[in-house]
């Protein structure tokens, strides 16, 4: 355990992820702010307990990170959003009756893509730094429903020489789509979907996460393939990364134990999945995110930086990709 001037940082993995206690969120200095921030280029994943806040105050906490992206362009053919701020995006499994979603219902589908490592927004142009994850009302105990982190910088660290030096050498760029995921997740729902019809959004596999200064693996479940190599050679080593940065040793499970506990975590530098349970279809989980757009000198990765982000979700994934946590 670590103590600095006003918060305590209590490790929960040997690399990565910490818990952070004694932030009072209504009432966050500048030093408090940036303490936060620095913890989180150390951690990059960090929890902190009954947070307190509200839709409004989580909002307006994010906005403090960088500029939010906004569930808008997901409000097609109608479509209402549960919650009452463009900012909040639905990550919980809540129907439109405030019921625990059925298992087999479209949305349901959508989803099982969450269940696999990625990292937010990657199928967008501009990527994202910081999600912010708060629980509003959790299942009973024991019913599962953790969300886990992978380390990917740590992941990279540890890469075998020769894989490390053939990554950095060829600097590698990974081409995203929210498609790929959904087929991944549910390949018999979505067996007339062909991700490769999909627009790309590129971003490099290997890059330095700036924060920090330590390189890191950029690599998720909507990665496609990987560009200027061989279909065999792309899935091999998407299989590979995937596979050796999600080991057991890499990772970390947090439980949501109260409403208002609130997760941070930069998808600079470390992977994520929503973890099931015996909830799902029976328990409300109802879990809000609000994400912040990368401005570092990555954040567009090769993508051009006027794009209209809704040319990377087609209509008809609209609807998955506002449930990503």
């Amino acid at each position: 355990m670590t103590t600095s001037k006003a918060i305590t940082v209590q490790k929960l993995h040997p690399t990565f992820g910490a818990e952070v206690r004694g932030v009072d969120f209504s009432n966050i200095s500048d030093e408090i702010f940036s303490e936060i921030l620095a913890v989180m280029a150390v951690h990059g994943v960090c929890v902190f307990r009954s947070s307190g806040l509200d839709d409004l105050s989580h909002v307006e906490f994010s906005k403090r990170m960088g500029e939010l992206d906004d569930v808008k362009r997901y409000m097609t053919q109608g479509r209402k959003p549960r919650l009452p701020y463009f900012e909040l995006f639905d990550a919980g499994n809540v129907d439109d009756k405030g019921n625990a979603v059925a298992p087999d219902s479209a949305r349901a589908h959508f989803g099982k893509g969450n269940a696999l490592w990625h990292v937010d927004s990657s199928f967008n142009p501009r990527r994202a730094s910081f999600s912010l994850l708060r629980a509003v009302q959790l299942p009973p105990p024991n019913n599962g429903g953790n969300t886990d982190f992978a380390d990917s910088r740590r992941a990279f660290d540890d890469l075998p020489e020769n894989l490390k030096q053939e990554l950095l050498e060829n600097n590698y760029v990974g081409a995203h789509t929210i498609a790929q995921s959904r087929k991944l997740g549910s390949p018999e729902y979505f067996k007339d979907l062909d991700p490769s019809k999909e627009k790309m959004a590129r971003h490099y596999l290997v890059q330095k996460h700036e924060p920090s200064g330590r390189m890191n693996l950029y690599i998720a479940a909507h990665c496609h393939h990987i560009e200027g190599v061989s279909a065999d050679k792309s899935q091999e080593l998407i299989d590979t990364l995937m596979k050796h940065a999600t080991q057991e040793k890499y990772t970390l499970s947090v439980e949501w134990q109260n409403p208002t506990d609130l997760i941070i975590w930069d998808n600079r530098c470390v992977l994520h999945r929503a973890n099931g349970g015996t909830f799902e279809g029976r328990y409300v989980r109802d879990l809000r995110r609000t994400t912040v757009h990368d401005d570092g000198p990555m954040a567009w990765g090769l993508n051009n930086s006027t794009s209209d982000r809704e040319d990377y979700v087609s209509k008809a994934n609209l609807a998955a990709a506002t449930n990503s946590s």
